[in-house]
Order: structure tokens, then sequence, then C-alpha cells
């Protein structure tokens, strides 16, 4: 609070802001004469622009219950997240579909390889391993069935909000990341070297993962979690021909990993406890990237 002196001419009191103006209106917390422009209501009566502006300054930011800031919106991160997936597959479906340039681009694949092509032209493929390094990362955006986006996005929809409402935005985008990129790491040593793999399978299962162990830290009601994880669980061993279970199974392990860092951190120095365990899976994951690398080189 700033020591201003209340301005008056003998008996009459003037706003401590603008002496000019004659008031009967005194601040709740100061008791300073205040004018109707500088007037903010309050609990009870009124505060002074001073006293609002050192209000805010003492009080605490409100945090979720694992450090975040509570989102204004939940469903914006997941609705960016949505547009950037459709608008990649309508690229890929109006260049062609799944013969579409931007497929083999996009895709992850470990090891590059040449593609003949009806005309009799013969493509080279790069992988992540001959250098195409941003792979694991766009084939998590990348979906050529409409079924396949369809259904990934559905559950991003479900699960995104609910998630980032429980550890705010910036956690929720490091676990869809993080355990995108985790799902990613498996693709890349477990699925065989010249199959190319796309979709945000990995991040979706993640976000399942998390939701669980955010579940079972705040003692609440994790019987719909757990039915949406049995039945994409059951949906990958049926359709394993088709889906790429290492991608399914890096992202779930990904998710529960990660939550487990966000959600068991100790409260002292809690920020920077999570950093440091988020920054040991990021280095894992490039360690682990590098190290297949120089194995299939």
């Amino acid at each position: 609070m700033t020591d201003e002196p209340t301005v008056s001419a003998g008996t009459t009191p003037y706003c401590y802001r603008h002496p000019e103006r004659e008031t009967h209106i005194r601040c709740q917390r100061c008791d300073r004469p205040i004018c109707p422009d500088c007037m903010n209501q309050a609990a009870v009566g009124f505060q002074c622009p001073s006293c609002v502006k050192d209000g805010r300054q003492s009080q605490r930011p409100v945090r979720t219950a694992f450090g975040g800031r509570p989102s204004p919106d939940p469903t914006l991160t997941s609705k960016v997240l949505i547009g950037l997936n459709v608008a990649v597959w309508a690229l890929i479906a109006l260049t062609g579909g799944a013969a579409s340039v931007w497929v083999d681009r996009l895709a992850l694949l470990a090891v590059g390889r040449l593609v003949a092509l009806p005309d009799g032209t013969v493509l080279q493929l790069e992988g992540v391993a001959s250098g195409a390094w941003w792979q694991p990362v766009t084939s998590m955006f990348t979906h050529v069935e409409p079924m396949h986006i369809g259904f990934n996005m559905l559950a991003l929809w479900f699960l995104g909000p609910m998630l980032e409402s429980a550890v705010g935005r910036l956690r929720f985008l490091a676990i869809y990341f993080l355990s995108g990129l985790t799902g990613s790491a498996f693709v890349y040593w477990l699925t065989p070297v010249f199959t190319p793999t796309v979709g945000a399978s990995g991040a979706i299962f993640g976000l399942m993962g998390a939701l669980l162990v955010v579940a079972v830290r705040l003692r609440a009601d994790y019987s719909q979690i757990l039915l949406w994880l049995g039945l994409n669980v059951a949906i990958t061993v049926f359709g394993r021909g088709l889906l790429s279970w290492q991608g399914h199974l890096g992202g779930l392990v990904g998710g529960v990993l990660i939550a487990l860092v966000l959600a068991y951190a100790p409260k002292a120095r809690r920020g920077l406890w999570q950093g440091l365990g988020l920054g040991l899976v990021a280095l894992a994951l490039v360690v682990a990237f590098v190290t297949r690398t120089a194995v299939l080189l």
C-alpha cells in the first residue's frame, strides 16, 4: 500500500487520485477517499486501485493438484491438436491418399528404401536412420484412413480436456508429446525396419495411461478409464496385424511413466522435481533414438 496523503479542503474529502473531485466514498482497506472512477467492487464495500493492485500481488496463484496453472479453456489444446491432425490428413487425402508423397515424407520409417512407381520411376524413401529425424514427431500427426483419424481424434476429444483440467496445459502437452515420442521409440526399435508407421495412437494411449495414474493419485473413480484402456488394448491385440502394437505399448508406458513423475513429485519444489523428471524422460528418448540409429547404420 502506498503512503499517499488524503487530499481535502477543510472537512470536505476529495479523491486522493483526483484532488479536484469531491467524494464521500472511502476505500474499505485503506480508508482513503475515492471517486466513482476509482471505485472497485469488493466483497464488502469498495477498494481503491492501489489496494486492488496490492491484493493481486499478495494473492497466491491458483494451481491444479499437480502444480500446473488451470487452463481457462481445457478444450482449447485438444482442439488445436485435432486441427493439426485433420489438416495433415486433408493434405494427404487431396494429394493421392495412401499413394501421396506426403505419407512417405511424414511416416516413421526406420531405414530408407527404394520404391518402384507404376510409371517406372524409382523413388528413394528416407528413414530416420538415413537422416529423416523429423519422422518420430510428424508420424504422430499423420493418418491415411478416415476411420483411423476418426477414432483417434474422438478419443483425443474425450480424454484430452479431462487430463488438461487435472494437470494444466503445459503438463498436458508434455504428456502428449513425450508419450507420443515414446511410442515412436518403441516403433523404431521393434517394428520391421522397412515398415512405415503413422498415427496419433501412441499419444492417445499415453493420455489413457496418464489419466489412470492421475485418477489413482486423486482417489477418483477410474472405472471409465479402465474401460477405455481395456477396449483399446483388446482392439490392439485382435488387430495386431493392422495396428502398431509397438506404438500403442510405447505410448502407454510413456504416459504412465510421465504421469508418475507429475503426480508423485515431492510437494516441496514440486516444479523443479517435475522438470528434472521430464528432462530425464526426454534424455532417455534421445539416447534410445541415437542408439537405435547407431545399430542400424
